[in-house]
């Protein structure tokens, strides 16, 4: 069996902020958006139905855990979610607060325009209020 390790392309284009239990919670870097993904800690897995049912159940209960801190740290309109992997294979959930008027609503994020970097800085201080957000 191997080891557990992100795809390239989720570790080029995330900051990984904590491991929550199953998952990695990760920021992206395209700082047009509040989005987070999740990644379980599993290797080989592409499918939800890939996981144990006891890590289904902890995947469901992660995601919710973050969309709602997602949700009362930026306020947004909607919270969307999904595990598309048509390019990056290895499962992995996103969770994104979209608002109307931000950049393409109410279109998708996938595909529009070009990233925009969020700094250092913006990255620390979006981090800390989702893992304070995230605590009991």
């Amino acid at each position: 069996m191997s080891e557990f390790r992100p795809d390239e392309r989720i570790l080029r284009d995330s900051d990984l902020l904590t491991k929550i239990g199953l998952c990695e919670l990760r920021l992206m870097k395209d700082g047009r958006w509040p989005w987070l993904m999740l990644v379980p800690q599993r290797p080989d897995v592409s499918e939800i139905f890939d996981l144990t049912p006891l890590d289904q159940t902890m995947l469901a209960f992660e995601t919710t855990l973050v969309a709602e801190a997602l949700k009362t740290v930026t306020g947004a309109t909607k919270i969307n979610t999904g595990a598309l992997g048509n390019i990056v294979r290895q499962l992995h959930v996103h969770v994104i607060a979209r608002s109307e008027g931000d950049p393409n609503w109410p279109g998708p994020v996938w595909g529009y325009g070009t990233a925009e970097h969020r700094s250092d800085d913006d990255t620390k201080a979006f981090a800390a209020k989702i893992l304070d957000a995230l605590s009991p």
